[in-house]
């Protein structure tokens, strides 16, 4: 007969957490972007493109469903980590996120979000332990359901188009040319091993190394 063993941890503001034996703690990767196959290479997606290829790495798959998430479990050394795709579109992604963490009982300090950011060069990441939206309509759904914006956060630059006037909606939701895909597939790569220190070294640790 297989036992399953856990442990009881006890968190900060009482809460109890059941880990299982030999897994440190929990902590939840999410990429935020929009569900449907025609938003699937849009700018607005490269935080799915990063969990998918974490996913890869951790050899698990992003595809069960709980929350309007699809979501995956993955153990790597101690942790155990939580790759969730967001199912509500990009301005209720708070509204899962606050769902999956309260499940699972994980604190903002074991949170760690991947999205796009129009502020940074196509293809630049940039690591931040906390701060604001920057007007990201996911971020700001995310800060308001969880009420602290003191979470880990990864951005993925795609740029603005050198265009006045121009529709930021429809930018985000427009396609990489070429060129921008190719650098954009090396982000991916880069965000995801980023990812992957922030989780065993911690978010201050990871920005000395990529934030460069």
């Amino acid at each position: 007969m297989l036992v399953q063993l856990y442990l009881i941890a006890y968190c900060p503001g009482d809460i109890v957490k059941f880990v299982e034996a030999g897994v440190e703690i929990l902590f939840l990767v999410a990429g935020l972007g929009n569900p449907g196959g025609r938003y699937e290479l849009t700018r607005h997606n490269v935080g799915f493109r990063v969990v998918d290829r974490l996913a890869g790495q951790l050899d698990t798959k992003v595809t069960r469903s709980m929350f309007k998430a699809l979501y995956g479990e993955a153990v790597e050394g101690t942790q155990k980590i939580i790759l969730v795709k967001p199912q509500t579109y990009m301005n209720l992604s708070g509204t899962t996120l606050s769902a999956m963490m309260n499940w699972y009982k994980i604190l903002p300090r074991e949170l760690l979000v991947i999205y796009d950011d129009m502020d940074l060069p196509v293809g630049k990441i940039r690591i931040r332990n906390k701060g604001g939206h920057g007007g990201h309509k996911g971020m700001i759904s995310i800060i308001e359901q969880l009420g602290t914006s003191e979470f880990a956060r990864l951005r993925i630059g795609i740029g603005r188009p050198e265009i006045p006037g121009y529709d930021p909606a429809g930018w985000v939701l427009g396609r990489f040319s070429d060129d921008e895909e190719k650098a954009i597939n090396d982000a991916v790569i880069n965000a995801a091993e980023a990812a992957r220190h922030i989780i065993k070294e911690g978010a201050e640790a990871a920005m000395n190394k990529f934030n460069r």
